[in-house]
């Protein structure tokens, strides 16, 4: 699977094309559907641009990609840095269960964060699918330790190393810390580390993601246009 990350947290002036409202999110998205992506994983905006975990403002951007690509997988986030109280992420969570059309079908939550085990249970409790997030071979070992929460569709190795050199090396380390699991594993990386990270994992077959959360740049260090540009160049790398 190759997964598209549309916006991350990076500011809304990071790039042209960045999307940040429901509607260019969606606009992404039927725009990467178009080279077969099926899962999305996005950053929801208020009116100031800045993430947040507001459910009207999570709805507004899972209902409009959904409009738009009605078989997507939408993935959404709930990173600390949104909100740094785990009760509160926890409501958050809980309230997107109500959100009809609105309602993402996964969420990712990160192993290193306080709280994470009771985010997940909140997700698996409303019917939301869980990424968890490993990004270090610490978390991996705390992740099997603890064992794989109910409602766990998929676990993201993240190399978070920019690094091109060792970012390679470093989800390596991430993928022997994790050993065998039940549920699938997404490899990626970040920044510079992120084209070689993710042929690594098209040589390896294990599914991996890119998008402007990751790299704004093709492997020629071109400036890349739009999520979809980045898409149809992963693609080419498959071949």
């Amino acid at each position: 699977m190759l997964q598209a990350v549309l916006n991350g947290s990076r500011p809304a002036d990071a790039h042209p094309a960045l999307p940040v409202t429901a509607r260019h999110l969606a606009r992404d998205a039927r725009a990467v559907a178009l080279h077969g992506v099926s899962s999305v994983h996005v950053h929801p905006r208020g009116p100031d641009a800045e993430e947040t975990l507001d459910p009207v403002y999570v709805s507004d951007a899972v209902a409009a990609i959904r409009s738009e690509v009605p078989g997507m997988e939408i993935g959404v986030t709930t990173g600390r840095w949104i909100q740094p109280d785990p009760r509160l992420r926890i409501q958050a969570v809980q309230s997107w269960g109500l959100l009809g059309t609105g309602k993402p079908d996964v969420c990712s939550v990160n192993v290193h964060e306080k709280g994470w085990v009771e985010v997940c249970a909140a997700a698996a409790a409303v019917g939301i699918g869980v990424e968890l997030g490993v990004w270090t071979g610490g978390d991996a070992v705390t992740l099997r330790a603890n064992g794989v929460p109910p409602g766990t569709v998929r676990v993201l190795a993240e190399s978070t190393v920019p690094d091109p050199e060792t970012a390679v090396a470093e989800g390596v380390r991430i993928l022997r810390a994790l050993d065998s699991l039940e549920v699938p594993v997404l490899l990626h990386g970040e920044e510079d580390g992120a084209w070689p990270v993710l042929e690594f994992a098209l040589r390896n077959k294990l599914d991996t993601r890119i998008g402007f959360e990751d790299v704004l740049t093709r492997p020629d260090g071109w400036l890349g246009t739009g999520n979809d540009d980045l898409v149809e160049t992963a693609l080419k790398l498959r071949y």
